[in-house]
């Protein structure tokens, strides 16, 4: 599809808007007006032409987990094994599946509170978990043994990611306004990256002096670190240098979940408990484009290898499937009969097995696959 851009300085100089521009001026609009509603009119065409991206259910396994599943990521292949599915629920367990039948593989007991995030280290060797206990478990994948136990205070252990290279662990510290950082070699903590208060909010107003942190994402590059608040904000670090850069605004309620382009490391996107997706330039604190589908809280995002659709998960109980290029949902999944709190699809890996899956997991207790196409 061609890209529009309307703003009243700029318009890009493409066949698409050279044509709008002679079927609407006659008929007295506006250029700006024009390439807007030429815009609207060819996506509401292809809306209604069959469209060659889309999702078919593989399988499904109720009562996967004997509580809600809040969590879950793709382990990457090894030589000696192909990706495996990790889960995590409020039944304090982490679950370990294979990736094309979903048949429970492992089971790790060592929280006592709800697992609330699950990472999976680039290697495939080791995985991490984060409970509602306050620890974060990190364990050896095919042995199920505990490597490291990481404590924080109560309250400020969430979301979790390891960096591309595999050298550190970002975990989003909840009520301490902050996002940890750890040493993967040694299990030991390096920095704290503090979130700044808004501009112009005084000290003194302790309604918005700190931001409950939520969710974390790394560049691809590694090099940048995004977070989301539980105000809407989202911030920006340079993590070599351990320095705020900026923030990016848009959202007005809870930032639930971010992930960052494969393509294009520029682009991040976000969901967000006001319902929408937002798809931002992380470097030019830009918002791009803010894409509209769920009827409530967008709790999972993740963008499929190729870069060319995300996948979003709701408490509307629907799984969504938007094109990219048309920044629209094409196709939506009714797998699900209660909230889903986590969507992944699955990578590539060198071992023959190819992307093509995406998981959902939901506080219906179940896990459901699908296949992309």
């Amino acid at each position: 599809m061609p890209q529009f851009f309307t703003s009243e300085t700029t318009t890009e100089r493409t066949p698409e808007n050279g044509l709008a521009l002679l079927l609407l001026q006659y008929v007295g609009l506006s250029r700006m007006v024009a390439l807007e509603l030429f815009s609207w009119l060819y996506q509401k065409v292809l809306l209604l032409a069959p469209h060659p991206m889309k999702l078919a259910g593989l399988k499904s396994v109720e009562n996967a987990h004997d509580d809600s599943v809040w969590a879950a990521t793709w382990v990457p292949a090894t030589d000696e094994r192909p990706p495996l599915l990790l889960t995590g629920s409020l039944d304090e367990t982490v679950r370990l599946w294979s990736s094309d039948e979903l048949t429970c593989v492992a089971t790790n007991t060592g929280h006592c509170l709800g697992v609330v995030s699950v990472a999976a280290h680039p290697s495939g060797v080791i995985a991490a978990s984060a409970s509602l206990d306050s620890f974060v478990r990190v364990f050896d994948v095919d042995h199920n043994n505990t490597i490291a136990t990481l404590e924080a205070p109560p309250s400020e252990v969430w979301q979790m990611q390891f960096d591309p290279k595999g050298t550190t662990l970002a975990v989003a510290g909840g009520g301490s306004a902050s996002v940890k950082l750890w040493d993967t070699a040694e299990w030991k903590l390096i920095a704290s990256l503090s979130i700044p208060r808004p501009e112009g909010l005084k000290p003194s107003d302790k309604s918005g002096n700190k931001k409950f942190v939520l969710s974390v994402a790394w560049s691809p590059d590694g090099k940048q670190l995004a977070c989301g608040s539980m105000d809407g904000t989202i911030s920006i670090f340079d993590v070599p240098r351990a320095k705020f850069l900026h923030h990016l605004e848009g959202h007005f309620m809870p930032v639930r979940s971010l992930v960052y382009s494969p393509v294009d490391a520029r682009v991040l996107f976000s969901g967000s408990d006001d319902a929408h997706v937002h798809m931002y330039d992380a470097e030019g604190k830009s918002l791009i484009n803010a894409m509209s589908g769920h009827a409530s809280w967008v709790l999972s995002v993740d963008v499929s290898p190729d870069g060319a659709a995300i996948a979003t998960g709701s408490s509307d109980k629907t799984v969504k499937l938007w094109d990219l290029k048309m920044r629209t949902a094409v196709q939506s999944l009714t797998n699900h009969t209660d909230q889903v709190w986590a969507v992944a699809f699955r990578p590539p890996s060198g071992t023959g097995v190819q992307a093509g899956r995406l998981a959902s997991v939901s506080d219906d207790k179940s896990i459901s696959l699908s296949d992309y196409s």
